[in-house]
């Protein structure tokens, strides 16, 4: 099978958010996204961003254009949340985002009606309804389909580093689960999906995606729905590793920290140095240990087995990959990697909340409505740091 990679710039970079709709006064989930994607249909498609339904009607996805800047595409995003605000307000629905939600009960959900996602229920069965997650997908430019999985296997090595970064799941069902990022776990009971398999070659790739079709597994390269996968359609590597951001500027400094990393590892490859890459068996290892501690995971972080504290390690390569961040014209955001370990991600925060709350997990939601809504945008962030 033959699967074309399409031409893209070089670390151009594109942003997908999965938003939750919830009551605002009871933070239950609402089936609401049909209502709401009729309602915003005309306005959005005469943007750069693009607003679609998801696998459950509770959910809304909002997708930017391809930017040359972290800065677009946030811009493109933030144009989107005010759109569907001119929906969602009136209607007293609410947005939130986290890799779960803290109470929700998954046969009180909606499957959206398309032919897709009935098929893939129907496979799936209980796992399937199960879940109810939401993550982030960012997509960087490649220039040459040679670099793809080199860069892909470079990459997973700091997998555990995105996933502690955005753990934003410790609740599931109305339980405390111990894990910083339950989501992780859940998604990859799907078939096709989880760690991308330890591929060297684009043909390798062209010959599992023609096993896979062959033998009925998936119908074509959507269906891959690995941690980082490549999308020939765009011609871009894209992370979809992370759980849902709960703000906007953590979304710009996950989103920067990968297309400073793409970037890093193809001036790599242009300097003839091979990329490294960790034992399958290590990279396993290592995304249990993000999603069970979150910030606090110890890595392994090279062939030898060192072990690091994954905030420590990171801070360590946002001084090291500071100059391609600049290059890129995305610094403060990167940056914004650093505050995210200063003051604690979103999976943290929640349990600061539940604690206080005696439990509540209400409280929870709530908080993480107000934290969508009234959280910093990214230009009010930027302009509190330094320059």
């Amino acid at each position: 099978m033959t699967v074309p990679f399409a031409t893209s710039r070089r670390s151009s970079v594109g942003v997908e958010w999965e938003l939750m709709l919830a009551d605002e006064r009871t933070g239950d989930l609402v089936p609401r996204a049909p209502e709401i994607l009729a309602a915003v249909g005309g306005g959005a498609a005469l943007e750069r961003h693009t607003i679609t339904g998801e696998l459950l009607t509770n959910t809304i996805e909002v997708t930017s254009g391809v930017g040359d800047t972290v800065a677009a595409v946030i811009d493109d995003i933030a144009d989107a949340i005010a759109e569907i605000r001119t929906a969602t307000d009136p209607r007293g629905i609410a947005l939130l985002c986290a890799g779960s939600h803290p109470f929700a009960q998954w046969y009180e959900q909606s499957v959206t009606d398309k032919t897709r996602y009935h098929k893939l229920i129907e496979r799936t069965q209980w796992w399937g309804r199960n879940m109810m997650i939401w993550g982030i997908h960012v997509h960087v430019g490649v220039e040459d389909v040679n670099k793809v999985f080199p860069i892909i296997g470079a990459l997973t090595a700091y997998l555990p580093h995105l996933q502690a970064l955005s753990a934003s799941s410790p609740f599931w069902a109305g339980e405390r689960t111990g894990y910083a990022s339950n989501r992780a776990l859940v998604f990859q009971q799907l078939p096709t999906a989880g760690l991308p398999w330890p591929l060297t070659e684009w043909s390798q790739y062209e010959a599992y995606l023609d096993d896979m079709v062959r033998t009925g597994v998936m119908e074509d390269a959507t269906e891959v729905r690995w941690d980082i996968r490549p999308a020939p359609k765009w011609g871009t590597i894209e992370v979809r590793a992370c759980d849902g951001m709960s703000t906007l500027p953590e979304l710009a400094a996950v989103a920067a920290l990968v297309q400073v990393l793409v970037e890093h590892f193809s001036r790599e490859l242009d300097a003839g140095r091979e990329l490294p890459t960790l034992q399958p068996w290590f990279v396993r290892e290592n995304k249990w240990r993000a999603a069970r501690y979150g910030t606090q995971a110890r890595v392994i972080v090279d062939r030898d087995g060192t072990q690091r504290p994954v905030s420590e390690h990171l801070r360590e390569t946002i001084d090291a990959l500071a100059d391609v961040a600049g290059d890129l014209h995305c610094a403060r955001e990167f940056a914004g990697v650093g505050t995210i370990l200063d003051e604690g991600g979103s999976s943290a925060r929640q349990l600061l909340v539940a604690d206080a709350a005696d439990g509540d997990l209400r409280a929870v939601v709530h908080h993480l409505i107000r934290e969508f809504r009234a959280g910093p945008t990214l230009h009010e962030h930027l302009a509190s740091r330094l320059l």
